[in-house]
């Protein structure tokens, strides 16, 4: 059974910092990308970051740029997201999702279009 699990998530001050950690099971971990996507309360879901289990490379949107991190951890099945500086608006779900790596040549795509395996996840609350 292929299961996306996120922890880490809770309420932290503005300034404060937060681990997310996305655990993989039941696919072949080092063959997927993963992606982490937030949704805050009436607004639309949006990719905050991915990394490439190809060759490392990692993607940032705009807004959490230089505040997060995303690690991955082979050995573990694990992939993390940093959030250092948190804000108020850094307020949402947080999701994980794989993706079947692509690459053309050397080039590997840290993002996907679709993702076709989703976690259930995890709250993050910023305080003012």
């Amino acid at each position: 059974e292929v299961q996306l699990v996120e922890s880490g998530g809770g309420l932290v001050q503005a300034g404060g910092s937060l681990r997310l950690s996305c655990a993989a099971s039941g696919f072949a971990f080092d063959d997927y990308d993963i992606a982490w996507f937030r949704q805050a309360p009436g607004k639309e879901r949006e990719g905050i970051s991915c990394i490439s289990s190809g060759d490392g490379s990692t993607y940032y949107t705009n807004s959490v740029k230089g505040r997060f991190s995303i690690s991955s951890d082979n050995a573990k099945n694990t992939v993390y997201l940093q959030m250092n500086s948190l804000k108020p608006e850094d307020t949402a779900v947080y999701y994980c999702a794989a993706e079947r790596e692509a690459h053309s040549g050397t080039y590997y795509y840290p993002c996907h279009v679709k993702y076709d395996y989703w976690g259930q996840g995890t709250q993050v609350t910023v305080s003012s």
